[in-house]
């Protein structure tokens, strides 16, 4: 009987017949650019990563979205369905407008390869797809049966695929997000924040700021006063971040400012803090007389949190690091992913994509010889139960 030690050295030795594979495949998805809030430019991604699918068994379903360019599910067409199931989690949209590879050229060089979406997270898509192939070709045996959601909407909000997320999470046994980990040493994310949303708008009184300005009540100094105790409400050793990113009001520098308003940013490590803060935002009343305040938003992404399950699945990515040969740390991540959601109904464990660097910025890359560790990695978690 082939111990995982064995599965290891054997699926090391397969990856080396791979590599060129991956790296056209991997350059294929980045070529393909793919911004969230251009629905269109999804279609062909999908086409690519249900025809890789489909060719390894899976039976592919696509699902269009009302705004974004939908989701990719997956399962195996011949499950044995007395398996438990483990959810694979992965998006295909990217931060880049049209066009950005002209400035930003797919490259492989000096052991990176760079472009935009290749570390967040197409390189995340790739090892999906070959832990998979790997599985397939090798014939290793799973007692968890893997199923696969791709959604195009993750770096707006997930907003149109948390729906589907939670149902399969719920179904799940495990989850698995193909997201990058933290960090050049490739951090697996085992807490995320949750992350909040809030809108406060100020409603005044217009009048001439020259003729008539004491007839008038300043929306724009009323929301000053409630910046200040929005920024009061940070506690940074409780991990409670209150920002305010956003604010606009007035109509003309000559009037009175009847209206102001200003969009918050709210991160939090529990879901308790979330509601505490959520309460706080939503019990500020006017400072001035005679204004009105109107509050909308709340917390859309609750945190994903050390619990004993998440835990539990660390644990077991530790020990196949080890017999890969790979030294592996955990952080929490300030930033939110469909981990968030996944983590409220099953064991989840985030960051498993490829080291790199520079996620939303012009110099992002993957550490090529990364991609093959990380992916054997995944094979090895997808074929343990325990």
């Amino acid at each position: 009987m082939r111990t995982n030690t064995d599965i290891a050295t054997e699926i090391k030795v397969y990856l080396d017949t791979q590599k060129e594979e991956m790296i056209h495949f991997l350059k294929e998805l980045v070529s393909l650019e793919t911004p969230s809030r251009e629905k269109d430019t999804q279609k062909r991604i999908f086409e690519v990563l249900s025809d890789k699918l489909t060719s390894l068994g899976y039976h592919t379903i696509y699902v269009p979205g009302k705004h974004t360019g939908g989701y990719l599910f997956a399962r195996p067409k011949n499950r044995n369905k007395k398996l438990p199931l483990q959810l694979m989690v992965g998006h295909c949209d990217t931060v880049w407008p049209l066009e950005t590879i002209k400035q930003m050229p797919l490259l492989e060089e000096d052991g990176k390869i760079k472009g935009p979406g290749v570390y967040d997270m197409k390189s995340g898509l790739t090892q999906m797809i070959f832990a998979l192939k790997i599985i397939n070709d090798l014939a290793l045996s799973h007692e968890v049966a893997p199923i696969i959601l791709i959604n195009s909407d993750e770096e707006i909000g997930s907003r149109e695929s948390t729906t589907v997320i939670k149902r399969l999470a719920k179904i799940s046994k495990r989850a698995f997000v193909l997201e990058p980990p933290l960090g050049l040493d490739g951090k697996l994310k085992t807490a995320r924040k949750g992350l909040g949303r809030f809108t406060i708008k100020a409603k005044g009184k217009a009048a001439h700021a020259g003729l008539d300005p004491t007839k008038g009540i300043n929306a724009i100094v009323e929301l000053s006063h409630q910046i200040q105790k929005l920024y009061a409400m940070n506690d940074f050793d409780r991990g409670i971040t209150v920002n305010v990113g956003m604010i606009e009001g007035g109509v003309s520098p000559n009037m009175v400012a009847p209206e102001s308003t200003a969009v918050i940013d709210v991160r939090v490590y529990k879901e308790s803090d979330g509601a505490y803060i959520t309460k706080k935002i939503q019990g500020l009343k006017p400072h001035l007389k005679d204004i009105e305040l109107q509050i909308t938003g709340g917390i859309g992404r609750p945190p994903m949190e050390k619990n004993h399950r998440n835990q539990q699945l660390w644990e077991l990515a530790k020990r196949q690091g080890e017999i890969l040969g790979i030294p592996l740390e955990d952080a929490t991540a300030g930033g939110g992913s469909d981990g968030n959601t996944t983590s409220q109904f099953t064991a989840t464990l985030d960051g498993l994509g490829t080291p790199g660097d520079g996620a939303h910025a012009p110099h992002e890359y993957i550490m090529e010889n990364q991609l093959w560790e990380r992916t054997a990695l995944l094979t090895l978690l997808l074929i343990t139960d325990s």
